[in-house]
């Protein structure tokens, strides 16, 4: 499962928002050095500032920067120290991210490593998957912090080779279960969705619950977590709930078909948004300029602005028109049947049909959803409405007592968005090597999606039919 977890963490979202947790503190640590607390301890002493505290320190100041920025000042800042303080236990900031990623799989491995070895003992596929997602959700529902540092600075960085490597060697290595898997190798795989499912309800779950407030005691916080679980374990263990000769006998060429020479056309008013996405597809939103803009719509840059206020403006208008385009065309889509199961397929392949005409815009989306680009006052549209009318039980039900601002629907629309993303984005890449390419994008063939289909109809079981 290390491959699969290795190729698919790489290319996963880091889309939201992260607020900082409530700061504790060890003084159990023999490698300690005095520092100033921003306010005196209780018992009237100086605080005690060690090595863990500046690495834990390090992980949410940087955390809420999604490691764009790491300077030792907004730790100490964090700290209420002084930076000089730091190089008492630091020697530079190299040092301290070694031991930051120390840190990250010397706790990974110890929280896992009961599931992992349970998993290794069960003779069924879908059991062992479950354990580890289970094992994954509650490490890093609880986790915010490193759950964010393993997707920046581990998963997600191609100068970190292989972290299986890593986890091997504390005891945990993942490929030992890729046994239970063999009959669903290929592209995309069993791990492949299982890990993309989780690593999105991580995400979701988050997004939703951005900070614990210093009122909810570790119990009720892990009460959530469970919360999240039993979700997780009904969309892994049965998808959408779909009758499962009914997917079986779906005609998906046909559907396909219907789509054919439907995909809406670039205009002339387009030309500054396919400029702003081929930017962004090349640096990212935050390095994306106005120079880069300007110089691929054959525009000068004074122009840009009679366009567009300021860069935020420019990227928020790319997003959320192509966005609003992308929900009009899967709507339209899936009135070209009547039949619910069928309109689940019309409404995927039409997303996918419209990304890879689209393949900067794709790219860019990536970006977004990798960097957590912020679009101040531009509300998203709700890709709920994508699906909204599929006479589905699983896509219509509310969860019970449901905390979030989203329905069960809205959550599962981005789900499924989600997915198709990533296997558009995953196509022929290497695992750490290739960079994304708009040509492997626009080839991604239509089995990959009814492959996916299956998934989110049946859940893992969809591999079976």
């Amino acid at each position: 499962m290390a491959a699969g977890c290795a190729r698919n963490l790489k290319n996963i979202p880091r889309t939201i928002a992260f607020l900082g947790v409530i700061c504790y503190f060890l003084v159990n640590d023999r490698s300690v050095t005095w520092g100033f607390s921003p306010k005196p301890c209780d018992d009237g002493r100086f605080w005690i500032m060690t090595k863990t505290d500046v690495i834990k320190a390090a992980f949410r100041a940087w955390g809420r920067e999604l490691y764009q920025k790491t300077s030792l000042s907004q730790i100490a800042r964090e700290l209420g120290v002084t930076k000089p303080a730091l190089y008492r236990h630091f020697k530079n900031k190299q040092e301290l991210l070694n031991e930051m990623y120390d840190y990250f799989f010397d706790e990974y491995a110890a929280a896992i490593k009961a599931d992992y070895d349970r998993a290794l003992e069960t003779g069924d596929r879908d059991e062992c998957y479950l354990i580890m997602s289970r094992s994954l959700v509650r490490f890093y529902g609880l986790n915010r912090d490193i759950f964010i540092f393993s997707l920046v600075r581990v998963y997600g960085n191609r100068q970190m080779k292989d972290p299986g490597k890593q986890l091997a060697r504390r005891g945990v290595d993942m490929r030992r279960l890729l046994k239970f898997g063999k009959n669903t190798w290929g592209y995309p795989s069993l791990v492949q969705f299982v890990m993309a499912t989780v690593i999105f309800w991580l995400g979701y779950f988050h997004k939703t619950h951005l900070c614990f407030p210093e009122t909810v005691s570790p119990d009720e916080a892990g009460a959530l977590v469970e919360r999240e679980i039993v979700f997780l374990e009904q969309k892994l263990g049965a998808g959408l709930g779909l009758d499962r000769d009914t997917v079986a006998a779906l005609d998906f060429r046909g559907l396909e078909e219907r789509l054919d020479g439907g995909l809406p056309e670039y205009s002339e008013d387009d030309r500054l948004l396919r400029a702003v996405a081929a930017a962004v597809a090349e640096a990212g939103p935050w390095n994306a300029s106005m120079d880069m803009v300007a110089r691929r719509s054959g525009l000068s840059k004074s122009s840009l602005y009679s366009h567009f206020e300021n860069k935020r403006e420019m990227l928020a208008q790319l997003f959320l028109t192509e966005l609003k385009r992308l929900v009009a065309y899967i709507g339209a889509s899936r009135e070209k049947s009547s039949r619910p199961e069928e309109q689940l397929y019309l409404g995927m392949i039409a997303a996918a049909y419209y990304l890879r005409s689209r393949p900067e815009f794709l790219v860019a989306i990536d970006w977004l959803r990798l960097r957590n680009l912020n679009l101040g006052d531009h509300a998203p549209p709700r890709l709920g409405r994508a699906f909204q009318g599929i006479d589905l039980e699983g896509l219509r039900e509310d969860l019970p007592d449901s905390p979030d601002s989203d329905s069960r629907s809205e959550r599962l629309a981005w789900w499924i968005f989600f997915l198709i993303i990533n296997v558009l984005m995953r196509w022929k890449a290497d695992e750490w090597t290739a960079s994304l390419s708009v040509e492997n994008i626009a080839g991604v063939p239509n089995e990959c999606f009814r492959r996916l289909y299956k998934f989110i109809a049946l859940g893992m079981k969809g591999f079976d039919v």
